[in-house]
């Protein structure tokens, strides 16, 4: 059975000691500064120029990876204030020992919600899709004989989440660790504890997907062992349950991806507001004030209102759920998304329905996944080839170039085949939007 008390572990990579919350600085809360380093850091700040659903728009009102990961951390804080205050009523010594506060809660799932996409690929959830194709498919299917099968499943099945635990905490030359954050916010980030193969092993949640790459193995082994996640021993596989706050940040995330993309297809037209209005009231109806709704006089004010009351809706639900069976996830029984025990389930279905006909197949987005692939396909294929040839001795004098145009932090030599094709591969994921249109039209 899992613990709260090793599970809110303030430990970062390469302390020797442990960090106790009851010395910690709390206007220096370590899992707040958690948040800071990620806001800080490049790789969130790209996500400014990376698509939620819409592509390459330049609407004022239409959300990118960033401004949505900014919403889920909100969304994310407040599930985890309103878990952490039940939690601590419920375990006292806690707070009177451990020194933890309910707030702690939220800055975890805080920062956990704000990282959550940020090993997503440029043009959404088609760039994972066209990276995997490039080797199961493209010319990258020359590399499978000289990989391990769970190399090869890593780059054929590439996965943002596996790719933003690498982002999170991967060394470089003088940084070691890359963020460092705690243990516990790296946690409630792992939502598929689990490496690439076997798939799908099971229908629990926490197998849906993989969490990390054969590169940062040792030390995704670390950080659940020292959060005592329950290991399931199947041999040679690396498989975890998941951290009990892992459920809160995809609670926060499926709440904001159901509610706000379907806000910016009402905005953007590709959902009419009668037919939003019918779906969203089944939602608010028991808390909409119809005098205040009555007073607003824009769509865009209507659609607001709707969705503020649906998220606090969503929100209360999910908490609900989560303390209802916090014994059976500490002791690894529970099994589900929160939101699919959720008694709004039906109705964020019937919305998650409409936005996949109206919105996630509009002819804009398919337009931009079409791209996406031949971009990434394209960038893979030449940086791949240069960068094998540099390891072998044998640039051409346009190899040489190509390898010029790489970002400063992404000319290193790695030895082996494995991490040199992963290592362009994150190179690649790394890319905006803008950036790789830019590159693609450079190389030509």
């Amino acid at each position: 059975m899992m613990t709260w008390e090793q599970l809110l572990s303030l430990k970062r990579q390469g302390d020797t000691g442990k960090r106790l919350r009851i010395e910690q600085d709390d206007t220096r809360l370590g899992f707040e500064v958690d948040y800071d380093r990620i806001i800080f850091s490049a790789p969130f700040r790209s996500l400014q120029d990376k698509t939620q659903v819409i592509p390459l728009s330049k609407t004022d009102f239409v959300h990118t990876r960033l401004t949505h990961s900014l919403e889920v951390s909100v969304v994310g804080r407040s599930i985890g204030r309103l878990v952490g205050k039940k939690i601590i009523e419920k375990y006292p010594h806690l707070k009177e020992i451990h020194g933890y506060q309910p707030n702690d809660f939220g800055a975890i799932v805080a920062a956990a919600s704000l990282a959550h996409d940020i090993g997503n690929p440029p043009f959404g959830h088609s760039g994972e899709k066209a990276i995997g194709e490039y080797f199961s498919r493209g010319n990258g299917q020359q590399f499978k004989e000289q990989l391990s099968p769970k190399q090869w499943q890593d780059l054929v099945d590439f996965e943002g989440n596996a790719n933003g635990f690498s982002v999170l905490t991967s060394s470089r030359p003088g940084i070691e660790g890359s963020l460092r954050l705690s243990y516990a916010t790296l946690g409630a980030f792992m939502k598929y504890p689990k490496e690439s193969l076997p798939k799908k092993p099971s229908t629990n949640i926490s197998d849906k997907k993989f969490g990390f790459f054969q590169t940062d193995k040792a030390f995704f082994q670390e950080v659940a062992e020292e959060l005592g996640l329950i290991k399931i021993n199947t041999g040679d596989d690396l498989r975890y349950l998941r951290h009990p706050l892992a459920f809160l940040v995809e609670a926060a995330d499926d709440i904001c991806y159901t509610i706000i993309d379907f806000e910016d297809g009402i905005n953007l037209g590709l959902v009419s507001e009668d037919f939003a209005l019918e779906y969203l009231i089944k939602l608010v109806k028991d808390t909409i004030d119809a005098n205040k709704y009555q007073a607003l006089t824009t769509k865009e004010d209507r659609i607001s209102y709707l969705r503020a009351l649906a998220i606090g809706n969503l929100i209360n639900d999910a908490v609900k759920v989560f303390l209802e069976n916090e014994e059976a996830i500490l002791k690894g029984e529970f099994h589900h998304a929160l939101t699919d025990k959720s008694k709004y389930k039906a109705q964020m279905n019937d919305i998650i329905k409409l936005s996949v006909k109206n919105i996630y197949q509009s002819r804009e987005v398919i337009e931009k996944e079409l791209k996406g692939y031949q971009i990434i396909n394209s960038l893979l294929d030449k940086f791949i080839t240069a960068y094998n040839n540099q390891f072998e001795g044998k640039t051409s004098n346009y190899d040489q170039l190509l390898l010029k145009v790489l970002p400063e932090k992404h000319r290193l030599e790695k030895e082996t085949l494995y991490e040199r094709l992963m290592h362009i591969c994150h190179f690649v994921s790394l890319l905006t939007d803008g950036n790789a249109l830019l590159y693609n039209e450079m190389l030509g």
